[in-house]
C-alpha cells in the first residue's frame, strides 16, 4: 500500500492518478475530507481506503506492515495564515509524527517542503543543505516549513530513505478549490474569460519592468513525476528542489494563457499593495542540479506547453 496525505488536494490528488496510471492501486488517502468541492479531485481514482488524518496514527499503527510508502503532501498551504499556532500544529508538529512513525516502521518517506523557506533569496535557491538553517522564510507559512527541514537535518535517527521537496510555482489541473491560493494560471484563466483582460502587480522595482517579476513555474506533472522516481530510487536521501530550473515573467505566463485561449494579450498593472509591497519576490529559480544529480534526467515542461495542456483540460 502507498499512503499520500493531503490526497484531495492539489498535487496529491494528480499524484493518486499518476499512480493509478502506474497501475499502484492500493493507495491509503489521508486528508480531513470536510470539503465537497475539494474531494471531487477524487473522483475517478482508484483509492483502496479513505483515513481522516486525525486517525492517521492510529490506523497506521494497526496497518504499518503492509505499508510500502509514504508521500506526505498534507499541509496548511495558505501563505497568508497568520494563526503560527496551526500552522505549527499542522505543518511541523504533524510532520514529525510522519517522520518518527516512518523511523519506527522503516517506511520510506517523501514530504513536502517549499520555496517559501528562501524567503526573499538574500542566499539564493541552491538546495545545499549546509545553507538550509541560514535561510530567512518572510511569512509564518514559510517558518512552518522551514523549522520542520531544520529539524530533519538534525536528527541521528531518520528512516531509511528520506527526501525533502521544496516546491516553488506549481500549477495544473485539481487546484480549482485553492481560492487566492490557487496559481496566477488559474486566476487568469478566469479573469480573462470573465474581463478579457488580466492585472498584473506594477513593478516597484527601476531595474525590473511592470510584469517582469519573475518565478519559477512548475507543471504539476513534472512534480508527480519527480515524486515517483524517488518512490523508486531509494537512495540519496536528502532535501531538492523541485521547480523547473527557470525562471519566467508573470508576462509571459500571462501571454501564454491568452494564446491558449485564441485571445489578444490585454494586460493592466496594478500597484502591488503597499502591506505586502516590501517582501514582495521579484526572482525565484530553482536550481535543480542535485536532483539530476542523482539521476533524475527526465526534460521539465515548457511554461507554455504546459499552460496550453492545462487550459485545454480546464476549457470548455
Amino acid at each position: 500500500m502507498i499512503i499520500v496525505t493531503g490526497a484531495a488536494g492539489f498535487i496529491g490528488s494528480n499524484l493518486i492518478q499518476r499512480l493509478n496510471q502506474d497501475n499502484f492501486n492500493a493507495i491509503i488517502a489521508v486528508d480531513h475530507f470536510n470539503d465537497p468541492e475539494k474531494n471531487k479531485n477524487l473522483d475517478g481514482l482508484k483509492i483502496q481506503e479513505k483515513v481522516d488524518r486525525d486517525e492517521f496514527f492510529v490506523w497506521l499503527d494497526k496497518n504499518y506492515e503492509t505499508v510500502e510508502f509514504i508521500f506526505h503532501i498534507g499541509a496548511r498551504t495558505d501563505t497568508t495564515e497568520m494563526d503560527v499556532e496551526l500552522l505549527n500544529k499542522l505543518n511541523t508538529e504533524y510532520t514529525k509524527s510522519v517522520w518518527k512513525k516512518c523511523c519506527q516502521y522503516q517506511i520510506p518517506l517523501v514530504y513536502a517542503s517549499s520555496a517559501a523557506t528562501y524567503g526573499l533569496g538574500e542566499l539564493g535557491y541552491d538546495d545545499n543543505e549546509d545553507l538550509i538553517p541560514q535561510l530567512k522564510p518572510l511569512n509564518p507559512y514559510g517558518d512552518s516549513k522551514q523549522v520542520f527541514d531544520v529539524w530533519a537535518l538534525q536528527q541521528i535517527e531518520k528512516p531509511f530513505y528520506w527526501a525533502g521537496l521544496k516546491f516553488f510555482n506549481v500549477y495544473g489541473p485539481k487546484e480549482y478549490h485553492k481560492g487566492r491560493m490557487a496559481s496566477v494560471v488559474w486566476h487568469a484563466y478566469n479573469q480573462i474569460q470573465k474581463t478579457g483582460k488580466m492585472k498584473l502587480f506594477r513593478s516597484h522595482k527601476a531595474n525590473y519592468k511592470d510584469g517582469e517579476q519573475m518565478r519559477d513555474f512548475v507543471y504539476v506533472k513534472d512534480v508527480v513525476d519527480v515524486c515517483v522516481f524517488l518512490m523508486h530510487h531509494r537512495k540519496d536521501s536528502g532535501i531538492y528542489n523541485l521547480g523547473s530550473g527557470k525562471a519566467r515573467t508573470f508576462n509571459d505566463l500571462v501571454k501564454a494563457v491568452f494564446v491558449a485561449l485564441n485571445k489578444p494579450a490585454t494586460i493592466e498593472y496594478i500597484d502591488t499593495p503597499v502591506d505586502i509591497r516590501d517582501t514582495y519576490q521579484y526572482f525565484t529559480e530553482a536550481k535543480m542540479g542535485k536532483l539530476k544529480m542523482i539521476g533524475y534526467s527526465s526534460n521539465f515542461t515548457d511554461m507554455e506547453s504546459g499552460v496550453a495542456e492545462y487550459i485545454s483540460l480546464i476549457h470548455e
